[in-house]
């Protein structure tokens, strides 16, 4: 198991370039799947998830190309069927949670689409009953072996249908919106999410020759075509690294510029990291973060505390929630965070707390940060990372400690985060990876 050593208390200074957007890739690049002709996919991070989807995709029978780092070829004209029956499969697709994204297009395509209980963290309940209540609707026939944790669904004529969806779930948007464009007639999906990540896909697969409209609002109408062809498509930068950036600049005073951010993009992001009271500019499409000695979190028009929570697009991503957290320990005043859409997220904070930070875990969802506004640093500690997001929180949190922490399995950091150590480095961080 790996880790990261740290040596905090460096100030920082230079210019970032954000990943390709996992959350993106993991949906993009299952959508070959739909077509037998080449798609050709550039700005594709090179991260623990999306490579081991790309492993599983060319285990199916995907052909996979390389062209240039960053930018492959896929083209899925001989699938084997059979291999989704076999225990080498059920290995790899359990590993990640991005797995469950193979589903909705093997439906389409070829009327049946198996799955394991997907991977992924371990942030609390993440339910599929909408993937599968979508693909019922579309009607498909669904079984699930409780004792092997396998999901099967099976249905050779797809029809357009009306769906409600009981929650705006990103990949059960995208599932659904994949198994649908083949489907005869029309679909309508209402309480779909509408994040960037969403848009995107579904502009690839308008340039496959899908036909969908209502892109970028929470009402998809689809209507199903025979077939799809080929297509070029580029990920967007990754939000969740951008906003990780932004919370390390103020954390550690340092002077950061952050390039080519697709600022129309990034929604409310830059909002909440202002009320933490974090100067930030936009210059052209890039994001310039001066050095600040200190930064005052806002409160209400009324004088009450501010709460800082997540909500589907086009609210706040709960995926930046822990920065928020973190960032808030070194700023002046107090904030409530509510983490709404997930139940184990907030359970890392007892790490910070061990570090010097002034934290109340009112209870799973809600944590109150009492800003220490820099009248202590954080002390360096052991810790190990529980999930992504947490992960480089922490590494955040250690970077503007005092003395040397050391962060076990980041492993976790590396399924999101590309080269991490080595980019901050570059920028003056001392970070170390052992083992």
């Amino acid at each position: 198991m790996a880790s990261f050593e740290i040596h905090g208390g460096k100030k920082l200074k230079g210019e970032l370039i954000p990943q390709g957007a996992k959350n993106e890739a993991l949906q993009v690049l299952c959508a070959p799947l739909l077509t037998p002709e080449k798609v050709t996919i550039s700005n594709i991070p090179d991260i623990v998830d999306v490579n081991k989807l790309i492993g599983l995709l060319q285990a199916m029978g995907v052909k996979i190309e390389k062209v240039e780092k960053g930018t492959y070829i896929f083209q899925a004209k001989d699938i084997d069927l059979d291999y989704l029956q076999t225990e080498d499969f059920k290995i790899r697709a359990s590993s990640l949670r991005g797995s469950v994204m193979i589903v909705g297009p093997l439906l389409a395509r070829f009327g049946v689409g198996y799955l394991p209980k997907p991977g992924g963290d371990k942030i609390g309940r993440r339910r599929l009953d909408t993937h599968f209540a979508g693909m019922i609707s579309l009607g498909a026939k669904f079984n699930y072996d409780a004792g092997e944790h396998f999901y099967a669904v099976e249905g050779s004529n797809l029809k357009g249908t009306y769906i409600h969806m009981d929650e705006a779930s990103v990949t059960g948007t995208a599932n659904i919106v994949m198994a649908a464009v083949m489907a005869k007639g029309e679909t309508t999906i209402y309480n779909a999410a509408c994040e960037p990540y969403l848009q995107q896909l579904c502009k690839m697969l308008n340039a496959m020759g899908a036909k969908i409209s209502g892109i970028s609002s929470n009402m998809l109408t689809i209507t199903g075509v025979e077939e799809l062809g080929g297509c070029f498509h580029r990920i967007l930068p990754d939000m969740i690294e951008i906003g990780s950036f932004i919370g390390l600049a103020a954390m550690t005073q340092s002077e950061i510029t952050i390039k080519d951010v697709s600022w129309d993009d990034l929604g409310i992001i830059p909002t909440i990291f202002r009320r933490l009271g974090i100067k930030l500019e936009r210059k052209g499409d890039d994001i310039y973060v001066p050095a600040q000695e200190s930064y005052e979190i806002e409160t209400f028009i009324d004088g009450s505390i501010m709460t800082i929570s997540d909500a589907p697009w086009p609210g706040f991503t709960p995926d930046l929630l822990s920065i928020i957290l973190v960032v808030a320990s070194q700023a002046k005043g107090s904030v409530l965070i509510h983490q709404k859409m997930f139940e184990s997220r907030l359970f890392f904070v007892d790490k910070l707390i061990d570090m010097g930070a002034q934290i109340i875990l009112c209870d799973p969802h809600r944590a109150t940060v009492i800003g220490l506004d820099r009248k202590s640093d954080l002390r360096g500690i052991q810790m190990t990372s529980p999930d992504i997001r947490a992960g480089v929180s922490l590494l955040i949190a250690a970077l503007s400690a005092k003395g040397k922490s050391t962060i076990h399995n980041i492993e976790q950091i590396d399924r999101g985060y590309q080269d991490i150590d080595i980019r901050l480095n570059n920028l003056g961080a001392d970070i170390r990876r052992i083992g």
